[in-house]
């Protein structure tokens, strides 16, 4: 059976990933899961510095799901490569980096800095506010995702795939303007904006106010959003959203993904991410799939 997939010219021994922010960089995990069996670990966003994050409460539970505020809180680049990725490599894991940053300038500063470190993919978190610009999100506005992704291409060592948002009225539009950016691949979705307000104690459930919704509930709508930029472009897709187990991930690898990330689901479950990949293994023995790209895209 052919698990092996290949995105941007990296080859992966099987298409499950970590989405980023759920997982930290692993070391937490490691009792539950082992590392170096899942296709790559994608790590929390990193800055140029360390981020503090948002005011608590930063998270809250919904009916099938949670809002997260938590702020990309990290420790700074500095700090991540000295710890993070040596760890990460000496458990045997594959790595992909999510970068984010407040001006292009922090995303170019990030990406230089991990150019010769053992790193498989760059994951650039566009959902980032531009503080240059307004503080509208990067990817929110066709011409800023293009111009960070042609400056962080300029200086980029590894492959760059560009997270979307799912916050935008045209996700096609996104996806090709991150294209003629000259990305080499796209993740998405991101998680989609959402309130929850505690009734008893008449104050918003988060101190942000508003937050980003993940889990089953956003899963129809990411599983749409991937079928639709797998058409408008050429590119390899890391798919992502509500990914609970086996059956999940394979109706996103249908819809056009060629990895999936396991995010909320290890909340609930620490081994969540190994049970999904155990999950698309059944499936492709179920009916006698023998490589794994007979699923990607077959819808």
């Amino acid at each position: 059976m052919n698990m092996k997939v290949n995105i941007a010219g990296v080859s992966f021994p099987n298409p499950v990933t970590t989405a980023s922010g759920t997982f930290g960089s692993g070391a937490e995990y490691e009792n539950f899961v082992e590392l170096s069996r899942l296709g790559a670990v994608t790590t929390k966003g990193v800055a140029n510095v360390p981020w503090e994050g948002n005011d608590t409460p930063r998270l809250a539970e919904t009916y099938a799901g949670m809002l997260n505020a938590v702020g990309l809180q990290n420790p700074g680049i500095d700090l991540f490569c000295k710890r993070d990725i040596p760890h990460l490599a000496q458990a045997g894991a594959r790595i992909i980096v999510n970068v984010c940053g407040r001006t292009v300038e922090d995303y170019v500063e990030v990406v230089e800095r991990l150019a010769n470190e053992p790193v498989s993919l760059l994951e650039i978190n566009v959902s980032c506010p531009n503080v240059k610009e307004g503080g509208i999100a990067f990817g929110q506005d066709p011409k800023a995702l293009c111009q960070i992704t042609e400056e962080i291409k300029k200086k980029a060592r590894q492959p760059v795939v560009m997270k979307l948002s799912p916050n935008v009225t045209d996700i096609c539009e996104m996806a090709k303007a991150a294209e003629a950016g000259g990305a080499d691949a796209l993740s998405l979705i991101n998680t989609i904006t959402g309130m929850k307000i505690d009734i008893h104690r008449r104050q918003f459930a988060l101190a942000n106010k508003t937050g980003g919704l993940s889990g089953p509930a956003i899963h129809p709508v990411a599983v749409r959003m991937v079928y639709q930029v797998h058409k408008a472009c050429d590119l390899p897709i890391i798919g992502m959203g509500g990914i609970m187990n086996g059956e999940d991930a394979v109706e996103m690898m249908m819809a056009g993904a060629t990895m999936v990330s396991v995010g909320t689901a290890n909340f609930h479950d620490p081994a969540a991410s190994l049970k999904v990949l155990q999950g698309i293994e059944d499936y492709m023995k179920q009916y006698r799939i023998d490589d794994i790209h007979e699923i990607i895209g077959c819808m």
